[in-house]
């Protein structure tokens, strides 16, 4: 496996999230995921108690490839960078052991600076160093 600083690659990472425009995001995401890599997100905690009400005993959403991540992605962007204000940051705390990059992230009043979220990123990378699977826990 190649050699990468894991608070580099969190920083990059978090900063895919925050890229205004599509080809940008694009670009981003290729650069830093496989073609066939997984964001595989737990839900927040309402939507897993509606999820056990239904008879679900665990729940997940994931997005699977290059296209389905940057819906993801633009999703996100629109709903949090544009709509609400916020930006994310990687705590500095990311640390790697073999393959896995492990780190904290907060979400960001751009207007205050105030932290008003944040969560756990663990990414799995393949021999090339790009996420293979990226295991997001919002509120860790």
């Amino acid at each position: 496996m190649i050699e990468i600083d894991p608070q580099h690659l969190a920083d990059r990472y978090m900063a895919q999230w925050t890229v205004p425009d599509a080809a940008g995001r694009r670009a981003a995401i290729e650069q830093l995921w496989a073609e066939d890599g997984t964001h595989i997100l737990q839900p927040p905690a309402e939507i897993r108690e509606i999820a056990a009400d239904l008879g679900f005993d665990q729940t997940t959403l994931e997005a699977h490839g290059y296209d389905a991540i940057e819906t993801r992605v633009a999703r996100s962007y629109e709903r949090f960078v544009e709509k609400k204000g916020f930006t994310f940051r990687a705590r500095a705390d990311a640390v790697r052991l073999h393959g896995v990059v492990k780190f904290g992230w907060e979400a960001v009043s751009a207007e205050t600076d105030d932290v008003v979220g944040g969560g756990l990123e663990i990414l799995v990378l393949d021999d090339d160093g790009r996420i293979k699977a990226d295991y997001m826990f919002p509120g860790a």
